[in-house]
This record gives structure tokens, C-alpha cells and sequence, in this order.
């Protein structure tokens, strides 16, 4: 009867997460842009499956993701040997990531760069990084110096790297923390933070995915140096084109062994590595073993569903979306129409969801879910919008990053460090499967239509999103800190208020 319940207020909370989004890209397809019927059926049946899918996947996470990397991070850090809690981290960086969906749809979609290479260089640079955050935690390194110093080293990379390779390295930096890694990553974070007793070690425990961003864009960069020089005009996005309903019916079918596979790939080593904690150190009791692995069965389902509709239902469409508008001549349109399906869409990423419950709970309430929801819409409707003068105009994706992160980390220096590390996180997580899936093929249709360069002028969108929340975040932060007129000292103790449900997960009987 709980799992039912459980089950049905996710439900419930999927359709209004999803549903906005939903009816505007309707909305479109039957008043303004016609397409396919088929495209559309299968628009329609996507929708449907990522509703369900982001049900079972946010029940999962609460009962296995989140329980393993808090355990996990705990274990580790109770050896008091930092070999181990490095070598394991750097396994299980390189682990997660390189089974992401969201990394595999960006490396499939970015053409002429092989797609074995830009996986395995994106999921190295995560392992490094998750690997310099665990010192962070255990050294009580200020995250803002460590950001300030690796952003430098990024844009001195930028400088000199291929033109082309920018906007894929910083995207890349964005697909990393989707909704595989990003409730481990932050769990483990929690985990390895419990062990010390300080007050700043909750708010600590933020920043994992902050740092675990930057690995992969400066990998990237560096094989941007590294790799041949070609044009990268050519998109490799392949559009589904259904001519009727079994058309739909059967690609859906098709691609389910594919989708199943690599959503076992994705979570096969997570749950080993698990069962080796479990079998020499951890030693769970048979009721929280059993809780974690019926975790896993409903993350399994929910990832499937999810990026099952997401592939089939929403990619072709975003794309053939971005070509008929700008082929009817409202090329301009694409900037607002972005602009109002970016502030609902961030509703859908199932990411975004663990980030703001758990900020909640660890700040007993200090920062509401629904405060961290409009402040992420807000900041994903404003990089949408940038995203798409982009395509339009082929402006560089440095003339926006550049100056967007002088400022997040110049409030680095004034805000709380706690908002500072949730707001890097926060910009992790709202470049998630939704917008790899939609929005991207949005931009790509848009681009190929107006005849830019792809590679230079539609990629970098995920990378937009994932810098807005960096600065709206800590925004909220410094007005938070001015309303209450609060010490930043004492805003960072709120984190440090529920010790026991950071590491009380379940009743060990």
C-alpha cells in the first residue's frame, strides 16, 4: 500500500512536471506547424512513457541511488585511507558516466567526431574530477578558489582550442550530471561529508557535480587539440519519419532491446560495485539490502520508459519543429518559443527533482522546492533564449561564457558558499535528458535550416543551460541573505540542523 501511494504521487507529480511542456509543443504541431501524423502519435505515446518513466525513476532513486552513495561515501571515508577513497572514485566517475544516456545522445548527435572517443575522453574527465572532489570534502578546500582556478585553465584552453570543439566541450561538461550520476554524485558527497563533524560539512557535501562538470569540458578541449580538423557543418541527427500508426508502433519496439541495453550498461556498474560493498564492507542487514535492490528494478523501468519516449517521440520532433519554423520565415520565433518551452521543460528533467529535495531537506526547509523550481525556470528560459540568437546570428559561444562566469564567480566571493555550491550543482542537473533529447534537436533543425554551422552554433545549448542556474542561484542566495539579514555564517548553519537525516537513510534492523 506505501509503494502504491508512493507510486501514485509520483505519477502525479510527472504529469505536472511534464504536461505543460507537452501541450504547448501540441499546441504548435495542430494550430501552427503542421507535421507527420505519425511524428505526432508518436509525439503523443513519448509523452506517455515519460510521465510514467519519471515516476518510477524518482522512486528508484529515492530508494537505491541515493542509499548506495550515501553508504558508499561513508564506508569509504570511515577507512581513513585516501588511496581507497581516490582509486574508488575514480572508478566509479568513469563507471557512471561513461553508460550516461545523456552523454550518449550528445556524442551520437555531434558530428564527425567519433563517438567511442568523445565517451571514453568525457568519462575520464569526470573520474579525475570526482577525484579532486572527494579532497575538497576531506581537506575543507574552498569550492569558489578551486572553481576560480580550473575555469581560468578552461578558458586559457578555449583560447587556443579548435573553434569547432568549444561548444561540444562545454555541452559535455552539461550531459555528464544527468540522472544517472547526479543523485549518486550528490549522495556520495552527502556520505563522505558525514564523516566529519564541522559545521560546514553539509554544505560541502554540494559542489560534487559542480566539479565533476569542469573534468569533461577540459578533456574535451584538450582532444580538441589533439584530434583532426574537419568541417562541421554536417549534423548527424537522424530524424524518424513515420508514414502511419505501426510505423510508430514498430520503432518504438525496435529501439526498446537497444534502450534496455543501455540502461543496463548504465546501471550494471553501479550495482556491482555495490554488491562488493556489500560483501566486504558494508554487510546491510536483509531488509535495506532487499530496499536497495527493489530500488534498482524501479530505476531500471523508469530510465527505460523515460528515454524510450524521449528518443523516439521527442528528438524527430524537436527537429523537424526547428526546420518548419524557420522554413515558414518566423526564424525569429525560435527565441521566445524557446525561451517559454525552457521555463517549463526544467520541470521535466528527473535530476532537477533529487536537487531540490534534497537541498530542502538539508537546509530543513530554508530553501524551498518550490523557490529552487521558478529560480531554475527562470534561469533555463533566459539560456534558452541566448541559445537561439546564437543559432540565428552565429555569435560565439565565448561571448556569452566568458561573461557569464566572471559573474557567477566573481558572486562566488559575495554570496554564501553554500548557495555558491548548490547553484554549480543546480547547473549540472537542468542540462538533462530533456533538453539533450528536445531542445538540441530543436537547435540542430533551426541551424541546418538557416545554414549555419552546427557544430560552432547549435551545439553549446546545453552548455547555456547549464551556466544560467550559476548565476540565478547565487542571485537568490544574496537576496536571501539581504531580506533576512542573516550573517552568510549563519545561512551555512541552517544545512548543519538535521544531521540525522543525512545519515539515518532506513532502520537497520
Amino acid at each position: 500500500m506505501e509503494q502504491h501511494n508512493m507510486l501514485k504521487d509520483k505519477l502525479l507529480e510527472s504529469v505536472k512536471s511534464v504536461l505543460p511542456i507537452c501541450l504547448i509543443v501540441a499546441a504548435l504541431c495542430l494550430l501552427f506547424i503542421p507535421v507527420n501524423n505519425g511524428l505526432f502519435l508518436a509525439f503523443l505515446l513519448g509523452t506517455v512513457l515519460i510521465i510514467v518513466g519519471m515516476a518510477f525513476f524518482n522512486i528508484g532513486s529515492d530508494l537505491s541511488m541515493i542509499q548506495i552513495g550515501n553508504q558508499i561515501g561513508a564506508k569509504i571515508t570511515q577507512s581513513k585511507n585516501i588511496l581507497l577513497i581516490l582509486i574508488t572514485s575514480l572508478i566509479l566517475g568513469i563507471s557512471i558516466t561513461i553508460a550516461e544516456p545523456d552523454l550518449q545522445v550528445l556524442a551520437t548527435n555531434a558530428p564527425n567526431i567519433d563517438t567511442t572517443v568523445l565517451i571514453v575522453t568525457v568519462s575520464v574527465g569526470v573520474g579525475i574530477f570526482l577525484m579532486f572532489s572527494m579532497l575538497r570534502i576531506l581537506l575543507n578546500i574552498k569550492l569558489n578558489w578551486m572553481l576560480l582556478f580550473f575555469y581560468a585553465i578552461i578558458f586559457a584552453l578555449a583560447s587556443i582550442s579548435n573553434t569547432d570543439f568549444l561548444s561540444v566541450a562545454f555541452d559535455s561538461g552539461g550531459v555528464t550530471t544527468g540522472p544517472m550520476t547526479v543523485p549518486f554524485i550528490m549522495a556520495l558527497g552527502v556520505g563522505v561529508a558525514s564523516i566529519r563533524s564541522d559545521e560546514r560539512a553539509k554544505s560541502d557535501s554540494f559542489g560534487l557535480v559542480a566539479l565533476c562538470s569542469i573534468g569533461p569540458i577540459l578533456t574535451v578541449l584538450i582532444l580538441g587539440l589533439l584530434y583532426p580538423s574537419y568541417s562541421g557543418n554536417s549534423a548527424a541527427l537522424d530524424i524518424i519519419n513515420f508514414d502511419n500508426s505501426v510505423d510508430v508502433g514498430r520503432e518504438y519496439i525496435l529501439e526498446l532491446p537497444k534502450i534496455t541495453k543501455e540502461v543496463t550498461f548504465a546501471l550494471l556498474p553501479v550495482i556491482c560495485i555495490f554488491i562488493l560493498f556489500q560483501i566486504f564492507s558494508l554487510r546491510l542487514t536483509k531488509r535495506p539490502f532487499l530496499h536497495i535492490m527493489v530500488g534498482m528494478i524501479y530505476t531500471f523501468i523508469g530510465l527505460v520508459l523515460f528515454l524510450l519516449g524521449v528518443n523516439i517521440g521527442f528528438s524527430s520532433l524537436g527537429a523537424v519543429l526547428g526546420e518548419s519554423i524557420v522554413n515558414e520565415g518566423f526564424k525569429w520565433l525560435i527565441v521566445p518559443l524557446a525561451m517559454l518551452m525552457g521555463w517549463f521543460i526544467i520541470k521535466a528533467e528527473p535530476a532537477v527533482h533529487v536537487l531540490n529535495k534534497q537541498v530542502s531537506e538539508l537546509s530543513a526547509g530554508a530553501i524551498s522546492e518550490k523557490n529552487m523550481g521558478v529560480t531554475l525556470s527562470i534561469a533555463i528560459s533566459i539560456a534558452m533564449g541566448l541559445a537561439m540568437i546564437r543559432v540565428i546570428t552565429g555569435i560565439s559561444i565565448l561571448w556569452f561564457m566568458i561573461p557569464g562566469y566572471v559573474i557567477a564567480l566573481a558572486l562566488s566571493f559575495v554570496v554564501p558558499p553554500t548557495f555558491t555550491a548548490i547553484a554549480f550543482d543546480a547547473g549540472g542537473v537542468a542540462s538533462g535528458p530533456m533538453t539533450a533529447t528536445f531542445m538540441l534537436p530543436f537547435a540542430i533543425g533551426s541551424c541546418s535550416e538557416i545554414g549555419g554551422n552546427v557544430m560552432a552554433d547549435a551545439f553549446g545549448l546545453v552548455a547555456m543551460v547549464a551556466m544560467m542556474p550559476l548565476i540565478t542561484v547565487q542571485i537568490m542566495g544574496a537576496l536571501a541573505t539581504v531580506k533576512s539579514a542573516i550573517k552568510p555564517t549563519t545561512i551555512d548553519m541552517v544545512f548543519s540542523v538535521a544531521d540525522n537525516k543525512v545519515i539515518e537513510l532506513w532502520e537497520v534492523e
